[in-house]
């Protein structure tokens, strides 16, 4: 008891935060939660037109990161990314359909490290991309995905299609049901992108699912006597924005706040920072659709909206299994997501709202409730930052830096740049930020530079101002560096 008492002072003393509730865990336990597509349209990340009150809640007890940045701005290659603990040219994964099993053997994931480190692994949901590429028992001792129960406007009409084609389970059946589906209303529509509310309770949504998954993991003790690593994959707000009517309600469209697009900032950016996804979205470029705007921010809100109060549910059940002190929380998403800003929709590009994602981070005993860092991070910076926090021994090829000191120190600054990268067919294009400063440099020589202190929405791409030439160079010199440290453990 002597022992302990020491060592809770001498915390006190060098981390400035108090502990004297409850003694850092020798091996703690990890909920690690990251959503889909979540851009920072949540009120940890300075939005005020949301209700997010789990993070508000976390963020409260824990740190907020203002500038946390994605490593590739699409599922697959992000998640890749910091699930290994390396930059997206290290991991070779540029795309949703390789697997890194294959371009690079041996990789060891964040998950698997800590099974083989003692912990029980559990996950639920979207962590690695899909299940193709998940590495399964290697990595979780159970990992589960679930589906949305069916859209009750729906059951009458597949029953009907059922009565006069056969079980949509089976043969050519389930081909024409397929083929169907998405005609049926534009909740249906998937990924092309359907949207709206879905008549079905929280419970009856894979997020719902997941989410009562994890809190029963908790509250029976599925970990044992181990430590536990537990993840969360939260789908939404992943097309198709889909969510129970209760969240649409929250956000009338009319009551929606947001700047419309100009096409003057299309006389200064390089065609290629562009995407055409605004296509499939049903815009046309150059033409601001107000109303069919307002409709899928509505829906992507409802979603955000949704989603907190699943991740709610899981923090009540840390509290009610006694975890909540005993266990690090990281809350995230795998990157950021356009809505209409510069006429542009979804991902796979290098601006701010595509790359920055909400990073909250709790460690019981260390972090400073409430406290926040305006510090350069990146999502690679994960794995390293559990595994020290854990004592866990890492890779030896992990690229990323440990953000524990920041966890501990307020005073300690972030990164000099963040890194973020996006292919445009075979050839990549590659983004840098400062704490002033963005600069992209394109595969056609086309570059950006924007000011993101004056200018944080990026509206006037500076490159080609004169008085700016010596931080453009000091810009490509910086990408130069970050290049060479993206590829240092390349195989």
């Amino acid at each position: 008891m002597i022992r302990m008492s020491r060592c809770l002072l001498l915390a006190t003393l060098l981390w400035g935060v108090c502990v004297a509730t409850v003694a850092v865990a020798e091996k703690p336990n990890v909920l690690f939660i990251v959503c889909d597509d979540l851009n920072t349209h949540v009120s940890t990340s300075g939005y005020p037109h949301i209700s997010t009150p789990a993070f508000d809640e976390l963020a409260a007890a824990g740190m907020t990161f203002r500038r946390a940045y994605c490593q590739y701005p699409v599922c697959g290659p992000s998640r890749a990314s910091f699930l290994h603990g390396l930059y997206p040219q290290s991991t070779t994964i540029l795309s949703n359909t390789t697997d890194i099993r294959n371009l690079r053997p041996g990789t060891v994931s964040m998950p698997q490290r800590f099974k083989e480190a003692g912990y029980w692994t559990g996950a639920v949901g979207k962590i690695f991309h899909n299940t193709k590429v998940d590495p399964g028992e290697i990595a979780w001792h159970e990992m589960l995905r679930f589906e949305n129960d069916e859209l009750p406007m729906v059951t009458p009409i597949r029953e009907k299609f059922e009565a006069e084609n056969g079980p949509i389970t089976e043969g050519k059946s389930r081909r024409l049901w397929r083929e169907f589906y998405p005609s049926i209303a534009k909740q249906t529509k998937g990924q092309k992108p359907g949207w709206g509310p879905t008549g079905l309770e929280d419970r009856q949504h894979k997020d719902g699912k997941n989410a009562r998954q994890i809190a029963e993991w908790l509250t029976e003790g599925a970990s044992g006597d181990k430590p536990f690593f537990m993840a969360c994959g939260i789908q939404k707000p992943h097309i198709p924005f889909l969510a129970p009517d209760k969240y649409f309600a929250m956000y009338p469209p009319a009551e929606l706040k947001f700047t419309p697009a100009s096409l003057e900032f299309w006389q200064h950016a390089p065609a290629i920072a562009r995407t055409k996804r605004y296509e499939g979205f049903g815009f046309e470029f150059g033409v601001e659709n107000d109303s069919l705007r307002r409709e899928y921010m509505q829906a992507y809100h409802a979603c955000i909206s949704f989603i907190d109060a699943q991740i709610g549910l899981v923090f009540d059940a840390l509290r009610q299994s006694g975890h909540w002190n005993d266990t690090i929380v990281v809350l995230t998403s795998d990157h950021g997501y356009l809505l209409g800003e510069k006429f542009m929709w979804g991902k796979v590009m290098l601006f701010e709202t595509c790359d920055r994602v909400p990073l909250v981070i709790r460690v019981p005993g260390q972090t400073k409730a409430g406290s926040v860092s305006e510090g350069l991070v990146e999502l690679v910076d994960l794995f390293p930052t559990l595994t020290e926090l854990c004592g866990v021994t890492p890779p030896a090829e992990l690229q990323g830096r440990s953000l524990v000191p920041m966890l501990r120190d307020l005073s300690a600054s972030g990164k000099d740049v963040a890194y973020t990268v996006v292919m445009r067919g075979a050839k990549m294009g590659k983004a840098i930020r400062t704490n002033q400063w963005h600069y992209t440099l394109w595969p056609d020589g086309s570059e950006e530079l924007y000011d993101l202190v004056a200018d944080p929405h990026e509206d006037a791409n500076l490159v080609d101002a004169s008085k700016h030439l010596k931080t453009l160079e000091e810009m490509r010199n910086l990408l130069r560096q970050a290049d060479s440290n993206a590829i240092a453990r390349k195989r």
